[in-house]
């Protein structure tokens, strides 16, 4: 055991040796030179802590130069010392690298299903894009307007494909500028008609609420517990009020009893209108084509514009004289 280690360690004290005194050999003599003989070979295996295994340093055939390509073992070498872990996208050094690739998977799509049979606009599916602020706050990046822009338009050219010939690869790149709540897909829930045969409408106009119960009648609307002529003393605001039954046609069909809340007379008026449209409908809802387009179906959602600082009003600057 002691001669073992002896000889391993004389071995190595020679290859030290012939390196720091700069004596370089023939590769094939080192080779020879570092090769253990038989007995150092077990005498290592003894000193080592690992399980004993059948020797087979005697059946290797000996190494030659020719068989190591030195050459190309220096130039891994040196590319190695060099080497530098590559980025995931080739737009990770820019401001916007997710955007980036999501458009540049776009343009990819497009180049190879562009060709595929389209239907028109108004006959796909109407599906809510996430607008420019949402996109921002979802990929966390600062995105172009103008980016943006050319981008929606991809996503819509490669969303009017007709959806028997749309791949799946086109649904899960579009999925990523999809809003998570589609508003399209949302049925509003029908107004019920009580046992006593009325329905409540609610509208809403500015900071004005209003509940209106329209019920089968004579004409009869009351509105706060006054009549309609008593509540509102202009009549602009008295046919705003009752617009939607002068519409359709049915004045002297229907009663309304209304509480209405907040705001001016012209904004409870309005709102008093939309409340009526929506009872009605619950009685007769083929009035819907007649009543949108007298404009009753639909809220106003117009407010009035806050005061800014420095001006007399939203937009009116104070007089400007020069002396």
């Amino acid at each position: 055991m002691a001669s073992s280690k002896q000889g391993l360690s004389s071995a190595l004290r020679g290859v030290s040796r012939t390196l720091s005194g700069k004596q370089w050999q023939p590769l094939e003599q080192q080779f020879q030179s570092l090769r253990l003989s038989p007995s150092l070979a077990q005498g290592v295996r003894c000193m080592s802590t690992e399980p004993t295994e059948p020797a087979f340093t005697d059946s290797l055939p000996p190494i030659s130069a020719a068989e190591i390509d030195t050459k190309s073992l220096s130039k891994r070498l040196r590319l190695a010392e060099h080497a530098r872990a590559l980025p995931v996208s080739p737009s990770y050094f820019s401001r916007t690298p997710s955007f980036n690739d999501r458009y540049l998977a776009l343009e990819k799509l497009m180049k190879s299903y562009g060709n595929l049979p389209v239907v028109p606009a108004a006959d796909a599916e109407r599906v809510a894009w996430k607008t420019l602020s949402d996109l921002r706050l979802s990929i966390g990046e600062p995105v172009k307007a103008t980016d943006y822009v050319k981008c929606l338009a991809v996503v819509k050219r490669l969303h009017q494909i007709h959806p028997e010939l749309k791949p799946t690869a086109i649904d899960h790149a579009l999925g990523d500028f999809k809003r998570e709540v589609q508003a399209f897909l949302n049925t509003p829930n029908p107004i019920p008609i009580d046992k006593l045969g009325r329905a409540l409408g609610v509208g809403r106009r500015k900071t004005s609420t209003a509940r209106a119960f329209v019920v089968e009648g004579e004409g009869k609307v009351l509105v706060n517990g006054k009549s309609l002529a008593d509540y509102f003393g202009r009549v602009h605001d008295r046919e705003s009020a009752v617009w939607a039954l002068h519409a359709a046609g049915r004045l002297d069909k229907y009663n309304v009893w209304a509480r209405v809340e907040g705001g001016g007379t012209t904004g409870q008026a309005e709102a008093l209108t939309l409340a009526i449209a929506k009872a009605l409908l619950a009685h007769e809802p083929a009035l819907k084509p007649a009543l949108r387009r007298a404009g009753t179906v639909t809220r106003d959602p117009r407010r009035v514009e806050r005061k800014k600082h420095g001006k007399v009003k939203a937009r009116k600057a104070p007089a400007w004289v020069k002396r």
